[in-house]
């Protein structure tokens, strides 16, 4: 009996202490390897932190952008200010899903052959380049810089538009604030850079905000002749294809294709003088319109048509091509105290096969009821097709020709966009 009492101590006490050696077992900390791929010991992630190399830590999203590995520089996600130098490259894919503000003193860079798709559905997706920012979008021939809508069914107005605002000069006071993003522009600078656009596209623009408040394909506010802008094309906006608000910057081969309002517009005093190569095209079975759609809207100040500067480009090459069925405003409309000069211009208004012609009110309307054109307008142009070339009102007295023969723009020139440019025949 006592020995089966001594041999269960025995197994008690070995039981014991085989207790307390396994939870001594547990309580030794696991030796951390920062090198199998998975997380342990001390380590504070998979093969970093604790005893290990810290581990890389990810910068949260501010909204601002200010280097070229700055996490908001997201290509699925892109908006934000934009405070350093950056590049959006070729090879990926950008989602424009907000606004992207370029800010004084830094610069965008978009790689020829770039796409940028803007989400659909809001008018706060839109680039702006403010004053003293710069863009250098010089896409090729080869490579054109694209900027859509992201939509599966891409319509006008699915996303706002490319805008820069210089420092220019402009004729409604010394500065002023851009109608659609509150941008500052103008000022006395003439020869103002904002950058350079070369060989981009735009489509799709013309978000609305309200009815007075639009995005137009680009704007240019108050920028100047620094800027180089070269082969630019504008496809299926809600609104204005391209409008000048002061400045005395000059384009280049300029395509619009069916703007639903105006395809040229300018106001406040624009002035670039060596703009050529226009074409405008509204096609048949584009019917949407404004209240009063026109090729050429041209304005220089309503409160004071002599304000200076006085709006007075020079278009060298134009053609305005109407081929729907609805009736234009005008195909081209000076007033307020504009001046323009337009050497070899057409104005083509023809139907399709089996269709009947479009029309338009007036051929040449230098009339308005908040002041005419002014008196040192020269247009010299050639009316095509149901085009009523004596259809012109001309109270001020300025040099209208309509002749024979002029060629307009060399449509040749726009098959890098890829778009088919109907022919006037």
């Amino acid at each position: 009996m006592k020995k089966i009492k001594f041999s269960l101590t025995v197994l008690a006490f070995a039981a014991i202490m085989t207790g307390c050696s396994s939870d001594d077992d547990l309580n030794v900390e696991p030796t951390a390897s920062c090198s199998d791929g998975i997380q342990n010991g001390t380590e504070t992630g998979v093969d970093c932190g604790g005893s290990c190399t810290p581990c890389a830590t990810t910068a949260a999203k501010d909204g601002v952008i200010t280097s070229q590995d700055d996490p908001d520089l997201d290509p699925s996600d892109l908006k934000g200010d934009v405070t350093g130098n950056v590049t959006l490259d070729a090879a990926t894919t950008w989602t424009l899903s907000g606004a992207l503000e370029v800010k004084a003193g830094a610069t965008l860079t978009i790689e020829p052959g770039t796409t940028i798709l803007a989400l659909a559905g809001g008018t706060n997706v839109y680039i702006a380049i403010e004053q003293d920012a710069l863009i250098d979008a010089e896409g090729t021939a080869a490579s054109p810089i694209t900027v859509t809508s992201a939509a599966s069914n891409p319509r006008s107005g699915d996303w706002g538009g490319l805008i820069l605002a210089g420092k220019a000069p402009i004729n409604s006071g010394a500065t002023a604030e851009a109608e659609v993003v509150g941008l500052t522009y103008g000022g006395t600078e003439e020869d103002d850079s904002s950058g350079t656009l070369k060989y981009v596209k735009v489509e799709y623009t013309g978000a609305r905000i309200g009815g007075e408040q639009e995005f137009n394909g680009i704007t240019f506010y108050g920028v100047g002749s620094g800027t180089v802008v070269e082969n630019i094309a504008i496809l299926n906006g809600d609104d204005d294809g391209i409008e000048w608000f002061g400045g005395t910057v000059s384009v280049k081969n300029a395509l619009v294709v069916n703007a639903k309002d105006d395809w040229f517009d300018w106001t406040e005093g624009w002035a670039g003088k060596e703009n050529s190569n226009f074409f405008g095209v509204r096609e048949f079975g584009f019917n949407d319109i404004t209240e009063d759609p026109r090729g050429i809207e041209a304005d220089s100040n309503s409160s004071n048509n002599d304000a200076s500067p006085r709006s007075n480009p020079t278009i060298d090459g134009l053609t305005l091509l109407h081929q729907s069925t609805i009736e234009m405003a005008d195909m081209i409309k000076i007033r307020r105290g504009s001046s323009v000069t337009i050497t070899n211009g057409l104005i083509a208004i023809i139907a399709a096969e089996g269709e009947d012609a479009g029309s338009a009110s007036d051929f040449i309307d230098l009339t308005d009821g908040s002041g005419a054109a002014a008196a040192t307008t020269s247009i010299n142009v050639s009316a095509f097709g149901a085009a009523d070339g004596t259809d012109i009102k001309n109270e001020v007295g300025a040099a209208i020709n309509v002749v024979l023969g002029n060629t307009g723009a060399d449509a040749s020139l726009f098959g890098w966009t890829g778009y088919s440019i109907p022919s006037i025949q």
